[in-house]
């Protein structure tokens, strides 16, 4: 074995071997992988091998895509067979939530240029004449769906990475990880040690023993899975052409020819987990015992779809574990709190994703960055309240939804509460409806007296459509107050520390007692990141940012911190407390902070530390709202108290509480953009008109380079909003947006604005086609609705609320 190389692969299956090849294509040579048996070993061999596009992430499904196009090229280049059959397939409606559910699918592909369709039943029975398509109003039909041969596609991977230099030893466990100071690592295995500058854990069923030989957990558990495979079938062996992949949604099961039968298989709501305990190092080339028990109802509804399997008996019963990560999709980056530790785990879907995945790592790897936003399947979108227990809830949560709808407003309940602030208890003697993000419990809305506490899950105008909008009217006309805890809070100090933010931030630094708006950037120029800085004094900042990418910034943050003269602290959980918005918020401020807060003493964009009757606080005169409005920051301890004194100081002010639905909400009517929504790793400061918060005249930032390269062209697109004529429905995401009968562009976050009564969706066109006044056309659940784009903000367009 290498004594030393530039990477090693831990883990021999589809994943493992198609990261392998990908680091060797595209120039690393120097690269080995690491069995601890033989190629395909784990899960792997037992897979049923279908692979397919659909993904309610488009960069996912975009990957997926990449990696079914890239077998064809895989099989010339390795001289062996992946066994494709590239059959279609199709997702069946049975309800007309799920319809929605798949036109909302259709939609989001076409700006992809993926060619699925809606079919009816006529086309169903065409392609798959053997279901019984009674109850099915329609389905999604993808032509690139389809299977293959799970060991050949591993092979091929291996054999296409060993002709670019690659090395693979099998039978070859794994034994230690020893970092070392420069970053790089020591790999101890059966036969010896090879000092590899990078470790990628690709293994699989023991990628949680492989992440703890490097001191991590990983939140990922395998979950048992069975399919069946059928004698041969008249019906199926008679045809001429093979029949198309059926995913049956209601009946939890997928269906595709298998030779002259079929295989059914099965994700049934009774399911098991496997290895709570671990996973056994000598697990491998054996299946579970069968447990059809489990499986009876589902197998029940799929004889009923499929009647010709009642004819025929089961040939065998697959029954192997494959692991999931919380949210289903896989982990993969460099692992926060470790140099040079690469995750390309929790791959559940390794023929539709695995190319993809060893893609994205390599581009990561060698270039530094991805060449697109894969945040769907980043580790570090998971942090450390990942724990066990509550990765092994969400799991199997996860696995019971396997063919569920996803709803935009729907909120899944396993592992919750699992974080929650002083105010929870506040909030739900209130009424409050909760929502979670990143472990964090934070208010949806407040339930109307007498109704449910539920909002029913739709790609329509849910049961709290009045709800929110009497919150969103409270906070433009009186005042309203929520939680700000859901913001990323990081503290940054010492002498070095404005030099330090100067670098890693596009923005300039405010003067003490000001705050500023900034974006943080890549190598390339793309956003990393949306702050605000506020400055507390000479040499102390507060910045914050989305709550959800605490672990993706903060290992941003490590990754260029110097060694001294920078202490960098994540304080999230800690610094909490409250916003107060509206055009009463400065008179109930003046009530209780002992301070002057005129707008002449304490103007826009400003910040102070103050006691609020007795209370330490940090004041900041800003607000997402886009309202006149105070961010008010205290310890965790003191938050509760802060509530009283507000609420005791606010009887004749209207003050009412207020969620995230009105906040997104009262966001849309200025026209702001949303980290993960407008504001992501695929987009630009030009593109996206966060420009403006750059300082191209600083020497040395991030990104700089590319970001004065861009100034000096235009971008092709643009962020834009629009106002939609709608019926029930509005835009919530990835709607394509239409012009002159070809689509243009797409909706990147939409909702309804409450206060001014309108429909409205932020998206990006052409940027030749931004007029304003200019009329396009959404495509909303199949239909197209009018949009017409403004060039100004619908609430306060002066800003004269916000900054008077």
């Amino acid at each position: 074995m290498k004594a030393h190389v530039q990477a090693a692969v831990i883990g021999g299956g589809v994943v493992g071997c198609s990261v392998l090849y990908h680091l060797a294509k595209f120039g690393w040579r120097d690269v080995i992988l690491i069995e601890r048996a033989e190629l395909t070993a784990g899960s792997t061999w037992h897979a049923a091998g279908g692979f397919h596009t659909l993904n309610a992430d488009t960069n996912m499904a975009a990957l997926q895509g990449y990696t079914i196009r890239l077998y064809k090229e895989l099989e010339e280049l390795s001289g062996q067979s992946c066994g494709l059959h590239h059959v279609g397939g199709l997702t069946i409606a049975t309800t007309p939530d799920r319809m929605d559910f798949l036109k909302a699918a259709r939609a989001m592909h076409r700006h992809m240029g993926l060619e699925t369709e809606i079919v009816g039943r006529k086309e169903i029975e065409r392609l798959c004449p053997v279901m019984n398509t009674e109850g099915v109003l329609g389905a999604l039909y993808d032509p690139l769906d389809g299977h293959l041969d799970p060991a050949g596609t591993t092979q091929a991977y291996a054999r296409a990475a060993r002709l670019e230099g690659a090395e693979i030893y099998q039978h070859n466990k794994v034994e230690e990880l020893v970092s070392r100071p420069d970053g790089s690592w020591d790999v101890v295995t059966e036969q010896g040690t090879s000092r590899a500058e990078h470790v990628v854990n690709a293994a699989g069923l023991w990628a949680r023993e492989v992440g703890e030989m490097a001191g991590v957990y990983l939140p990922l558990h395998p979950m048992e899975h069975q399919y069946l495979v059928s004698d041969d079938i008249r019906e199926v062996y008679e045809r001429d052409t093979e029949l198309a992949h059926v995913m049956d949604p209601a009946g939890g099961t997928y269906f595709r020819q298998e030779g002259r039968g079929l295989v059914i298989g099965i994700y049934e709501q009774d399911c098991d987990p496997w290895g709570v305990d671990g996973s056994p190092w000598d697990f491998g080339p054996e299946l579970l015992p069968d447990n059809l028990d489990r499986i009876a109802g589902p197998l029940e509804a799929a004889y009923r779809r499929y009647p010709c399997l009642e004819m025929a008996g089961i040939k065998r019963v697959i029954n192997g574990p494959f692991t999931f990560a919380p949210d289903g999709n896989p982990l993969v980056g460099p692992v926060p709190g470790l140099k040079n530790y690469w995750s390309a785990c929790a791959v559940m879907a390794g023929f539709s994703q695995g190319g993809g995945v060893g893609l994205t790592l390599a581009e990561w790897m060698i270039d530094g960055e991805p060449s697109r936003d894969v945040f769907a399947m980043d580790v570090a979108r998971f942090g450390d309240y990942c724990t066990k227990p509550y990765t092994l809830a969400k799991v199997r949560e996860n696995y019971q939804r396997r063919f569920a709808i996803s709803y935009p407003n729907e909120e899944l309940p396993a592992g919750r509460p699992l974080h929650t602030t002083p105010a929870y208890e506040i909030w739900d003697g209130q009424g409050a409806v909760f929502g979670s993000a990143y472990g964090m419990e934070h208010v949806n809305y407040f339930a109307k007296k007498g109704d449910e506490r539920i909002e029913i899950p739709s790609f329509r105008r849910s049961n709290v459509f009045e709800a929110v909008g009497e919150e969103c009217r409270a906070v433009r006309t009186a005042a309203g107050i929520n939680e700000i805890h859901n913001f990323g809070k990081y503290e940054v100090s010492g002498p070095a520390a404005k030099a330090w933010l100067d670098h890693v931030m596009a923005g300039c630094m405010p003067r003490e007692g000001r705050m500023s708006l900034s974006p943080m950037l890549s190598d390339s120029g793309r956003l990393a990141g949306d702050f605000t800085i506020m400055r507390l004094a000479r040499e102390r900042f507060q910045l914050t940012a989305s709550y959800a990418a605490q672990a993706y910034h903060m290992r941003w943050f490590a990754r260029h911190l110097p060694a001294s003269g920078v202490d960098l602290a994540n304080v999230s959980r800690e610094r909490i407390g409250f916003q107060i918005a509206g055009p009463n918020a400065r008179e109930l401020l003046s009530r209780v902070a002992e301070a002057d807060v005129s707008n002449a003493a304490f103007p826009f964009l400003s910040v102070r530390e103050a006691s609020v009757a007795g209370i330490d606080a940090i004041i900041a005169r800003v607000s997402y709202t886009g309202d006149l409005g105070y961010e008010i920051y205290v310890a965790a301890d003191r938050q509760a108290s802060l509530y009283e004194v507000l609420a005791g100081a606010s009887a004749d002010l209207g003050l009412r509480p207020f969620g995230m639905r009105a906040m997104m909400s009262l966001r849309l009517e200025k026209g702001f953009g949303s980290w993960m929504r407008e504001y992501t790793p695929d987009y630009t400061p030009l593109e996206t008109g966060l420009d403006r918060f750059v300082d191209y005249d600083k020497p040395d930032f991030i990104g700089r380079a590319a970001a004065v390269e861009e100034r000096s062209k235009p971008p092709n697109r643009r962020l834009a909003t629009f106002v939609v004529d709608v019926a029930d429905a509005d835009a919530v995401a990835w709607e394509p947006i239409w012009k002159d009968g070809v689509v243009v562009g797409y909706v990147t976050s939409g909702g309804y604005a409450h206060y001014v009564e309108k429909s409205v969706a932020l998206g990006f066109v052409p940027t030749e086609m931004i007029e304003d006044g200019a009329t396009f056309d959404i495509e909303i659940l199949g239909e197209l609705r009018k949009a017409t784009l403004l060039s100004e903000p619908l609430f306060d367009s002066a800003g004269a609320r916000m900054r008077g």
